[in-house]
């Protein structure tokens, strides 16, 4: 993957700064170490950091081709999984590849198909072309959002990049947070609204958007959206339409010219990936490599709950075996954690999900010393109904988003006069209820059809950005590049409309997608209960975390003592609490949270507009 950003000005091209994109570009170093670039135009420039995945000989980016005459310069990040077929069909049209890279092809695609391009991509991307003949900056962004682009004007000045904090080097981009922000960030987060950042006049290309900058303004356009279409295919064509899709988007996914590896909890998600994977490697000589994770002292300490029923070791060991492959088990030193919540805040632009995210971080940096690439099976939950609000109805009649338990709990550490929570509370309720009722429906469907649509769509636009995000920035914050098969849009599109009683046949959570795939699994992983992402059990991590919290606390330069309610959270740190965000996130993880908060107002300096 990669790193992009710009800088383009139409009326005033003084504004386009070639040493101010290159600052912006530097601090995404980590996204593209291989090889970096600037274009310059007039009116726009252009800043690439590559990750040489691809032909990493060539396509070296910003990259300009001629045709008809006209000048054409693209940044891009992501990959395209339907490369070969486009390759073919544009050579047919008059293109002339110089490289085996998708960056030409995407170029190319640009050149003859101008914006209706994006629509006949199959991949996970954001880039710019500057189209020097119309005078024209066109964006876009994939349509389930695996790979970022935010942007912000200063005056007439467009800036867009695939991190805030590239943004916030331009001088006219503050880092200010109004009510708005800050309540995202108490209520929801590591959840944010689509659309929006945290950060008042930051915004996101949102997935499944287009926009084009030039002289008549800037418009941004939906190309894709989930539509609701009648179901006519058989349970059994359902079942082998699913494989079908699932295991094409997996081998689509396995091209790489870096060593390349999958991640392997023992999972259903990650079994099926890894499975298919390794036997497509197989039948080309190969032997697939696969990672778990776990945290030190998590075995003596480890807990069983309802929703995380046992750990993951001997699945993921298990599962290795079955299919054959390289296996290997990080283990996160409790120390790490704690220590990386910092970089994790950093590397996510805002405080997000504490121990959830400076592990992975972790765990990404060991990857890197053998891999580049690796595939992962985020998504699936979100699309085959893996969470408790697609058959529990009332979750879904809260009024507020089912994933947050007590969304209250980090709101009462709030002094009220700052954070004034009932309100905030009110105005995420409606933007809660305006989400959920937009999604695509028919008159006819059922009850727990109806049910399931509102689910996905949900969990698609909100709880599964949250995670692509965090995959994104640990990953690419060690220069690793996280594949998503699952978040394939073919998969997507077809999935949607399969009925309820197909998808959670005989009340089995994703029964669909078990069905689909058993050819692929054995029966222990193929009927295991779903265990989310780990987190650390070791009561060391909470006795560490609520040690820099105090230190931070009683230094005298907190900038959280200011905006806490100090008694309140005294009394939290001496009691149990519950959970605050889906199953994962109980006491020591608000601690560390809290902590992340610290580092992100101190680090970036944040201007609180209360």
């Amino acid at each position: 993957m990669c790193s992009i950003c710009g800088i383009v000005d139409f009326f005033h091209n003084d504004n386009v700064s070639p040493r101010l994109v290159q600052e912006m570009g530097t601090v995404m170093h980590m996204r593209g170490p291989d090889q970096s670039g600037v274009f310059t135009d007039d009116p726009v420039a252009f800043h690439h950091n590559r990750l040489a995945v691809i032909d990493p000989e060539n396509g070296a980016q910003p990259m300009t081709r001629v045709h008809g005459g006209h000048e054409y310069t693209i940044i891009y990040n992501g990959e395209l999984y339907n490369t070969p077929e486009l390759t073919e069909e544009l050579r047919r049209k008059g293109a002339e590849f110089t490289t085996k890279c998708d960056t030409e092809v995407l170029l190319y695609s640009y050149i003859f198909y101008g914006p209706q391009c994006v629509e006949r991509l199959n991949g996970i991307f954001a880039f710019a072309v500057y189209d020097k003949a119309r005078e024209m900056v066109f964006l876009a962004r994939d349509r389930l959002g695996v790979k970022p682009l935010f942007f912000s004007f200063a005056g007439t000045t467009l800036l867009f990049a695939s991190e805030i904090k590239a943004l916030l080097k331009h001088p006219g981009v503050k880092p200010d947070v109004d009510m708005l922000g800050l309540w995202q960030l108490v209520f929801l987060s590591p959840v944010r609204l689509n659309g929006v950042s945290v950060f008042r006049d930051i915004f996101e290309l949102r997935p499944g958007f287009r926009a084009a900058y030039c002289k008549t303004g800037f418009q941004v356009q939906r190309y894709w959206k989930l539509s609701a279409e009648e179901f006519t295919d058989s349970r059994e064509t359902a079942i082998e339409k699913t494989k079908w899709l699932i295991t094409d988007a997996v081998k689509r996914q396995l091209v790489s010219d870096v060593p390349l590896c999958t991640l392997l909890s023992g999972g259903i998600d990650s079994s099926i990936v890894s499975s298919v994977a390794a036997r497509d490697y197989g039948e080309r000589g190969l032997t697939l490599s696969t990672y778990s994770f776990e945290y030190e002292g998590n075995k003596e300490s480890f807990k069983s709950s309802l929703f995380q029923p046992q750990g993951d070791d001997e699945y993921a060991l298990y599962m290795a075996d079955f299919i054959g492959s390289e296996h290997r088990v990080l283990t996160a030193p409790t120390e790490k954690v704690a220590d990386y919540l910092l970089n994790a805040t950093i590397a996510r632009d805002m405080p997000g999900q504490s121990d959830i995210d400076s592990s992975l971080l972790f765990f990404c940096e060991e990857i890197k010393k053998r891999h580049t690439v690796a595939i992962s099976g985020e998504c699936a939950d979100e699309i085959f109904g893996g969470y408790p609000w697609f058959y529990r109805k009332e979750m879904l009649e809260s009024n507020f988003f089912p994933w947050v338990h007590e969304p209250m709990l980090r709101a009462k550490l709030f002094r009220n006069s700052v954070l004034r929570p009932e309100e905030g509370y009110e105005a995420l309720s409606d933007k809660y209820r305006e989400i959920a009722d937009d999604f695509p429906r028919l008159d006819t469907d059922s009850e727990t059809m109806l049910q399931s649509r509102k689910a996905t769509w949900l969990s698609m636009n909100l709880f599964m950005s949250n995670l692509l995000e965090r995959k994104d920035r640990m990953s690419m914050a060690s220069s690793v590049e996280i594949r998503v098969p699952f978040a394939d849009h073919r998969i997507v599109e077809y999935v949607y409309n399969v009925p309820w009683e197909i998808k959670f046949e005989n009340g089995v959570e994703k029964a669909l997608l078990r069905n689909a795939m058993a050819p692929f699994l054995p029966e222990k992983i193929l009927n295991r209960k779903k265990s989310p992402y780990p987190k650390t059990h070791n009561p060391r991590y909470e006795q560490l975390v609520k040690k820099k919290l105090s230190e931070i606390l009683g230094s005298g330069d907190s900038r959280l003592e200011s905006i806490l309610d100090m008694d309140a959270l005294n009394a939290f740190l001496k009691q149990d609490s519950g959970t605050w965000f889906g199953q994962l996130m109980s006491k020591p993880q608000l601690i560390a949270w809290l902590l992340q908060l610290e580092y992100w107002l101190r680090e970036y300096d944040i201007n609180l507009i209360l």
